[in-house]
């Protein structure tokens, strides 16, 4: 099974896992997260990350999640991958760890990859209202 590790800005990384729980109704096996502040040096921070990271690595290969490409999670999520191996993702939501979570079991890590990237967009959407329903 692919391990899970989330590496965002403050307290995101553990309120998305505290979600998918309120969702699936249990904690999520092999998953595990980061949070950086604005005072963390990246290079500090890695050891703490690779650390984490082996805790949710099975064998099978992790998927890094982090919320904003180019920012200091990120910087250090960068840090991590091995093409194959350890795969990251930017823009870390919900529908996207969910996505992770129901197809991690069965699928090698590029096909999770595709359908979490895919879930993460279907999931972005603009709410609207029917006018014409009475409410």
């Amino acid at each position: 099974m692919l391990g899970i590790f989330l590496v965002t800005h403050g307290t995101l990384g553990e309120s998305l896992i505290q979600c998918a729980c309120h969702v699936l109704n249990r904690r999520p096996a092999q998953i595990a997260q980061l949070g950086v502040s604005a005072a963390d040096d990246p290079l500090d921070a890695l050891p703490t990350a690779r650390a984490l990271m082996q805790t949710v690595d099975s064998g099978d290969g992790v998927i890094v999640l982090t919320d904003i490409y180019g920012a200091t999670p990120s910087n250090i999520a960068l840090k991590l991958l091995k093409p194959g191996v350890v795969e990251g993702l930017a823009g870390a939501n919900l529908p996207m760890l969910l996505r992770i979570l129901t197809y991690r079991e069965k699928n090698d890590i590029h096909t999770v990859i595709t359908k979490a990237i895919a879930g993460g967009c279907d999931g972005v959407l603009h709410m609207k209202v029917d006018r014409d329903a009475k409410n």
